[in-house]
């Protein structure tokens, strides 16, 4: 058993629903067990900047419905060069921080490998992004809650695409990974779905307006913002192009994935792994991130948990296809 004494806690990169009950998770799982916990405002700016606070049970009173994160989240440059680190470490040191938590996704992750291994202290991380693109983990906090608010708003967007017969091209957050697009065009019934994963997607979206049924009443094609095809604009231009008869508009869902009250399924995952990572630095972990797989708690390498190209399951490319008959 190592003897952990005060937890240094941080977010880092883009925010997702569920953070807070993440945060809410260390802070009491480590009171439970006698540890205190520091709260790094802004990330690894926070530690280069020594901006940090105690935490305490009354810190994280009421934030566990929250969306967004109360230790806040931001890009840190100073970090990226070994005179950041050090200051950062410095400053760790003055707080008496002897392990770190860390909640983000791959860039945070990265930061937190190179740090690991420069510097004697052991770090844990747990999955906070709504992309879901983090090896070691069936799903990642915020994921859950990113893709029913895209079901949420597809929904109300066939409402006007039946009223007036019209095509929609919706763009969802993915620049590098299409699994929000994924999950969220089988249960809005799109049209079609366009990911990076995919590289014949946009042949596929006109083949299926050139030879699909003629008589639907809307038509909702899903599309991350990493497409093949260059975003959700030039796919309405070369959909209007090619059949000028439909009537199609664009519409980029944006930063509305990234809020909200988390889920249930969200609050769960973050309350789970929260626990799990005091318990795991408590074991002598150290550089991994905490998951979940098949329902177990999971550790995975900082090294292996950061992105990697995701092969897509051709399984569910094959139920678009089927059900948008």
């Amino acid at each position: 058993m190592t003897q952990i004494k005060n937890i240094g806690l941080y977010t880092s990169g883009g925010d997702a629903p569920g953070m807070n009950a993440a945060i809410r998770a260390v802070v009491r799982s480590a009171l439970y067990y006698d540890i205190e916990v520091t709260g790094i405002l802004r990330g690894y700016e926070g530690m280069v900047r020594n901006d940090m606070f105690k935490m305490n049970r009354k810190s994280v009173s009421n934030i566990v419905q929250r969306g967004g994160t109360i230790l806040k989240t931001a890009r840190c440059d100073a970090f990226r060069t070994p005179e950041g680190r050090k200051l950062a470490y410095d400053n760790l040191k003055k707080n008496n921080i002897d392990a770190l938590v860390a909640i983000g996704g791959d860039g945070t992750f990265t930061g937190a490998k190179i740090f690991g291994h420069e510097y004697d202290i052991p770090i844990v991380g747990l999955p906070g992004t709504i992309d879901n693109d983090l090896m070691g983990t069936d799903f990642t906090i915020g994921y859950d809650t990113a893709i029913n608010t895209v079901v949420n708003a597809v929904d109300k967007i066939r409402d006007t695409a039946e009223s007036h017969d019209r095509l929609f091209i919706v763009e969802v957050m993915g620049r590098d990974s299409g699994l929000i697009a994924l999950r969220t065009g089988i249960a809005a019934g799109a049209e079609a779905i366009l990911i990076p994963e995919n590289k014949n997607g946009m042949a596929g979206l006109l083949d299926r307006l050139e030879n699909g049924r003629k008589d639907k009443t809307s038509r909702i094609v899903i599309a991350a913002e990493g497409d093949d095809a260059g975003g959700a604009f030039e796919i309405g231009r070369i959909v209007t192009e090619r059949f000028p008869h439909y009537d199609t508009r664009v519409s980029i869902l944006g930063h509305i994935q990234r809020g909200g009250k988390p889920t249930c399924m969200d609050r769960v995952l973050a309350s789970r792994v929260g626990v799990a990572a005091v318990e795991a630095l408590r074991d002598g972990h150290r550089n991994e991130m905490i998951g979940v797989i098949h329902n177990e708690i999971s550790y995975t390498p900082f090294e292996h948990a950061i992105k990697h190209d995701h092969e897509i399951s051709n399984n569910f490319l094959k139920i678009v296809e089927i059900l948008s008959l």
